[in-house]
């Protein structure tokens, strides 16, 4: 039997990564999707293991190539997207596929999918706190961490396109709200 699929999308900064990391850690059948990018690597990632570190032209190619199950150019210059190749990868090991995705790339893969994927929408208290904690990962610049909180005042009013909304809060509420759900999809 393939593996159903399960999309956590938020906004930067929001706790989708934590909580997929969370995820992987329980006894749910769970295989990360590697996205593939065409943005360098920062220092704390690994080819193959965060994204599939793609040049622009290699990323270009693969779209074109139709290779790509989504992708979206999310800020000037810089892809994401999802490899058709991986999502089949992990679903014919029988293996449940989750996602670490933005916005725009989950509703697409919810679209695709339909009933067979659980689209969770990973929302932030406030835009207050999302600032803070962007700020608190020392990993971009106060420039940089303005575009991401104006984007996510933007990807805030995709929330209603997704299953469900987990509002990021209190971390060990958050991550066992989020463990229900994903076994109660699962076992459904």
């Amino acid at each position: 039997m393939k593996g159903k699929l399960i999309i956590f999308s938020a906004p930067s900064g929001a706790g989708k990564t934590t909580i997929v990391k969370h995820l992987l850690q329980q006894d749910l059948n769970l295989e990360f999707s590697i996205s593939a990018t065409s943005r360098a690597a920062r220092h704390t990632e690994t080819n193959g293991v965060d994204y599939y570190f793609l040049s622009p032209e290699a990323f270009r190619q693969k779209v074109e190539d139709g290779e790509f199950l989504e992708w979206e150019e999310v800020y000037p210059g810089t892809c994401y997207g999802t490899l058709l190749s991986e999502v089949e990868r992990i679903r014919n090991k029988g293996k449940h596929v989750i996602f670490d995705v933005d916005v725009v790339g989950g509703t697409n893969i919810k679209k695709f999918y339909g009933d067979e994927a659980l689209a969770v929408f990973v929302q932030p208290p406030s835009i207050e706190e999302l600032r803070n904690r962007l700020v608190g990962r020392s990993t971009d610049s106060a420039e940089v961490i303005e575009k991401r909180v104006q984007k996510a005042e933007y990807e805030l009013t995709f929330a209603a396109n997704f299953d469900v909304v987990l509002v990021s809060e209190e971390l060990n509420v958050t991550l066992a709200n989020a463990e229900k759900l994903v076994g109660d999809f699962i076992n459904k």
